[in-house]
C-alpha cells in the first residue's frame, strides 16, 4: 500500500478529530477502525424501534452561538457545526436520595445557589462562598492550563495554588458541615469514575463552571450523528477510512515509527501514527515492550485502570412524564455519605447503595424517540476485574441479577417504570472491553486521582518518534476532553512536518 503522511488508529472522538484536522492541512491520512461504525463511545445501536445513545449524558463546553465555548470553537474549526443540531438542557442535574432529598439544580449560577440555599438554609453563606471560589479557581486554571500564561505564580493565581492538589472531599469539608449537601455537590464524580475522597477538586470545579457557563447539551440523533459528521468531513477532504479493519502492529525501528500492519495484513508505510487506542494496548500489543523505553513502562505500571460501567438501555412505550421523569439527568443515591464506600462498591459485582445516573434524552428532545415513547439509560460504575472472574456459564445469570437490582432501585424513585419497558439491553464491563478494546473495559482510561491529575499527566507525546496519542488514556477523559485531544495530537504532527 502506498505511503501515508499519517495513520490514525481508532475512530473514537480523538481519532476522528485528529483525522479531520490532518486532512484539512492537505496531509494524506489513513484512518483504521476495527468496528463497522465510527465513534467508539460516541455511537449508538438499534433495538426494535429505538436507537440507543451509548455514552453521552451531557456535552460540555459547547455554549450558545452568541456565547460559544471551546467545544463549539473546535467543531467550528473542523467544519461540522452546521451539520449538527444541538439541544440545550436547562438543568445541571437532579439529585434524589430516597427518604432524604429530591432537588433539581438549574444550569444557572444564581438560580442554582438559590435552590441550594432554600434546601440548606444553615449553609446559606457557605454556598455563596463556595461557588465564588469555584469560579475563581476555574478561571485561574483556564488562564494557566488553556491560555498558557508563561509566568504563573502564587501571587497571580492564589486559588489555583491553594486548591489544585487537594481532594474534593477535603475542600467540601472546608466549606460545609452538612453531609447531605456535600453529597449533592459531589455527584459529578460519577462522570469521572473516582470517588470524591480521591478525586482532585479542580475537576469538580471545572465541571460546575463549564456546565453552568456553557450549558449542558445533547445532540439531535445522538453522539453517533457527530461521529458520522466528522467521518463525512474527513472523507470530503480526501481522507481514506477502513472500517472493520483495525491495526495489528505498529512497526518501530531505531526508536521511530516506520509503518502500520493492518488486521488484513497490509503494510502501510508512514512517519506518524496517532493512536486513539489505550496506551496499554498501543505499547504492549501493537508495538511490543521491547521497543518501549523502560521508564515509560514503569510510569504506565504505576497507574491504575479506571472503573468500567454497568448500564441498562431501556426503551419505554410511554412519555417520560408517565413515570415521573422530568429531568434529563438524575443522580440516584441510596447512601449520601461522601466516603471511600463508592470505591469499594465499584469493586463488587452486585448492587448495594451504588450511585446511579438516569439519563432521559426525550425530556429535552421530545423527538429523540418514536411518538408516545421514550428511552432511558441507567448507569452505575463497576470495575472490570470482578467480571473477568465470573464463569462463562454464570455470566448471563449474573448480568440479569445486577440489572434486576438496578431496576428495583430506580423503581423506588419512579414506581411502575418496569411495566413500560418495551426494549432493554444490558452492558457489563465485559461489553465495554469487547467493543472499546480497553483493558478490563475501563471507560475513563487511567484513574484520575489527585496524583495523576491535570498537572502530572504524561501528555500526548511518546518517546517513540512519530507516535502520538489521542484520547482519555494520556490525558483527561470525557467527550470534550477527548475531542480536544485529537485536535492537539494532530497539531503536534503538523508542527513536526512543518519544522
Amino acid at each position: 500500500m502506498s505511503p501515508y503522511d499519517a495513520v490514525v488508529i481508532g475512530a473514537g472522538n480523538g481519532g476522528l478529530t485528529a483525522s479531520v484536522a490532518l486532512v484539512q492541512k492537505g496531509l494524506k491520512v489513513l484512518l483504521l477502525e476495527r468496528h463497522h461504525v465510527p465513534g467508539g463511545c460516541a455511537t449508538s445501536f438499534v433495538r426494535g424501534r429505538f436507537e440507543f445513545e451509548v455514552a453521552l449524558h451531557q456535552l460540555s463546553g459547547l455554549g450558545r452561538p452568541e456565547k460559544p465555548g471551546p467545544t463549539r470553537f473546535l467543531l467550528d474549526g473542523l467544519g461540522v457545526t452546521s451539520d449538527l443540531e444541538f439541544v440545550e438542557m436547562t438543568d445541571l442535574y437532579r439529585v434524589v436520595v430516597p427518604d432524604g432529598i429530591d432537588l433539581v439544580l438549574p444550569a444557572d449560577r444564581h438560580t442554582a445557589v438559590s435552590v441550594l440555599q432554600e434546601h440548606f438554609p444553615a449553609e446559606r453563606d457557605n454556598i455563596e462562598r463556595f461557588f465564588e471560589m469555584v469560579y475563581r479557581l476555574s478561571e485561574q486554571f483556564l488562564a494557566v492550563a488553556v491560555f498558557r500564561d508563561p509566568q504563573p505564580s502564587r501571587e497571580k493565581y492564589p486559588f489555583l495554588y491553594q486548591y489544585c492538589f487537594r481532594s474534593a472531599r477535603e475542600v467540601l469539608d472546608e466549606y460545609f458541615g452538612d453531609e447531605l449537601l456535600k453529597a449533592v455537590l459531589s455527584v459529578y464524580w460519577g462522570y469521572l469514575g473516582i470517588s470524591p475522597t480521591r478525586m482532585a477538586f479542580v475537576y469538580l470545579a471545572i465541571l460546575f463552571y463549564v456546565f453552568i457557563e456553557f450549558k449542558p447539551f445533547h445532540i439531535k440523533g445522538g453522539s453517533q450523528a457527530m461521529s458520522n459528521a466528522l467521518l463525512d468531513k474527513f472523507r470530503s477532504h480526501g481522507g481514506r477510512v477502513r472500517l472493520g479493519c483495525g491495526a495489528q502492529r505498529i512497526v518501530v525501528e531505531d526508536g521511530a515509527v516506520k509503518a502500520v500492519i493492518t488486521e488484513k495484513g497490509d503494510r502501510v508505510d508512514t512517519r506518524f501514527v496517532i493512536s486513539n487506542a489505550s496506551t496499554v494496548l498501543t505499547y504492549l500489543q501493537l508495538i511490543g515492550a521491547e521497543h518501549v523505553p523502560q521508564k515509560t513502562l514503569v510510569e504506565m505500571r504505576g497507574r491504575r485502570l479506571s472503573a468500567s460501567g454497568f448500564g441498562l438501555y431501556m426503551g419505554l412505550d410511554c412519555e417520560p412524564s408517565q413515570v415521573g421523569v422530568s429531568a434529563s439527568t438524575s443522580f440516584i443515591m441510596s447512601d449520601p455519605e461522601v466516603s471511600d464506600r463508592p470505591t469499594r462498591q465499584m469493586h463488587a459485582l452486585d448492587i448495594d447503595d451504588d450511585l446511579m445516573v438516569l439519563s432521559c434524552y426525550d425530556v429535552a428532545d421530545p423527538d429523540f424517540s418514536p411518538p408516545g415513547a421514550c428511552q432511558m439509560s441507567l448507569v452505575t460504575l463497576k470495575f472490570g476485574e470482578p467480571w473477568l472472574r465470573v464463569p462463562p456459564t454464570e455470566y448471563f445469570r449474573t448480568k440479569y441479577r445486577v440489572a434486576d437490582a438496578m431496576l428495583r432501585t430506580v423503581e423506588g424513585v419512579h414506581p411502575g417504570l418496569r411495566g413500560y419497558i418495551e426494549e432493554m439491553e444490558a452492558a457489563t464491563p465485559l461489553t465495554h472491553m469487547r467493543y472499546l478494546g480497553h483493558p478490563q473495559g475501563a471507560i475513563y482510561g487511567f484513574e484520575q486521582q489527585t496524583k495523576d491529575s491535570l498537572f502530572f499527566q504524561p501528555g500526548r507525546w511518546s518517546p517513540i518518534r512519530g507516535l502520538y496519542f489521542a484520547g482519555g488514556w494520556s490525558g483527561d477523559c470525557g467527550f470534550q476532553a477527548t475531542l480536544e485531544a485529537g485536535r492537539a495530537a494532530a497539531q503536534s504532527v503538523i508542527r513536526k512536518i512543518d519544522a
